[in-house]
């Protein structure tokens, strides 16, 4: 029997901004993969026709002079979605580009884009929970492929290209393990929380245990080693509170205000999503706006019993 042919269209764009509603593409690629393997390549510029901000220049290198001569929005997008047909795009924070593009489909045709949308951070999350980074980079870091070009269209999509076949092999292999156990739920839900109780059991027993050492070092003991050679040892180390409107005009001074201070994101979502500013005040703040992420996550809520 023939192998049945599985087509997927991996794909990376560059914009002039990060709010998909406001800003527009200045670049889209994408290689059509057949059973895995690269068949066909397409890339463009295109002319935005309005400001590329500084900010984005800064991360993709595309200028307003190297967009000038190249194929507007309403020019791009039908050959950018004959390219894509209807079959599934991968790519790395799919919403992001998938935003962007469904966007310019319904400013150029009327209508948006219904291809299903393959998220490979949400995979890599997935299958590798435990690394610091999920990330393209680290994507590809931990598949071996060759990162060149970063930051620009096509070598991101080859990136993500050579990266995604070996990610997903390892991802279907999960996700049949997790089918299989699908029947199980009720009681793997009870084995979770038995685990989550043993956890924090333990942690607690782990503070208990320290709180003893901080006993012993504070009565004056010596370091301790262990068996296998670990060291047992005591740090103080003076921390202090700081008026932040005091110390504010310094930190901006030497350029470190942002390494100094971080934004609680939730706090101005709730801002920008609420009525207590102005719409003026709103634009700035979306303007401001760094990052389109998707966040998929289980809940457990509690019985609180008596």
């Amino acid at each position: 029997m023939a192998r049945k042919k599985v087509i997927e269209i991996v794909l990376d764009t560059e914009t002039t901004g990060l709010d998909y509603t406001k800003e527009k593409l200045v670049e889209f690629a994408a290689v059509r993969l057949e059973n895995g393997k690269i068949k066909d390549e397409f890339q463009t510029l295109i002319n935005p026709q309005q400001h590329i901000r500084k900010s984005s220049i800064a991360i993709h290198g595309i200028t307003q002079e190297m967009v000038a001569d190249a194929p507007t929005e309403s020019e791009a997008i039908p050959k950018i979605l004959e390219f894509m047909g209807d079959y599934p795009m991968v790519a790395h924070n799919a919403i992001f580009d998938y935003s962007f593009i469904n966007e310019a489909a319904k400013r150029v045709t009327g209508h948006g884009i219904n291809n299903e949308r393959i998220d490979t951070q949400q995979m890599f999350k997935e299958v590798f929970p435990d690394l610091e980074s999920h990330g393209l980079n680290a994507l590809t870091e931990k598949f071996k492929v060759d990162l060149t070009n970063r930051h620009r269209a096509m070598g991101d999509t080859m990136g993500l290209a050579l990266a995604y076949p070996k990610l997903k092999k390892l991802y279907l292999q999960k996700y049949d393990w997790e089918n299989k156990e699908l029947e199980n739920v009720e009681y793997l839900f009870e084995r979770y929380l038995r685990i989550q109780n043993a956890i924090t059991t333990m942690q607690s027993e782990l503070q208990d245990l320290k709180s003893v050492f901080k006993l012993y070092f504070e009565l004056g003991g010596k370091s301790v080693t262990s068996e296998e050679g670990d060291l047992l040892v005591f740090n103080s180390k003076p921390t202090f509170g700081y008026n932040f409107d005091e110390v504010k005009p310094i930190l901006e001074e030497i350029g470190a205000l942002s390494k100094a201070a971080r934004l609680n994101t939730g706090f101005i979502d709730r801002l920008v999503n609420g009525r207590s500013l102005d719409e003026e005040k709103k634009e700035i703040i979306r303007n401001a706006r760094t990052e389109l992420t998707e966040t998929r996550n289980v809940q457990i809520i509690k019985n609180n019993k008596q």
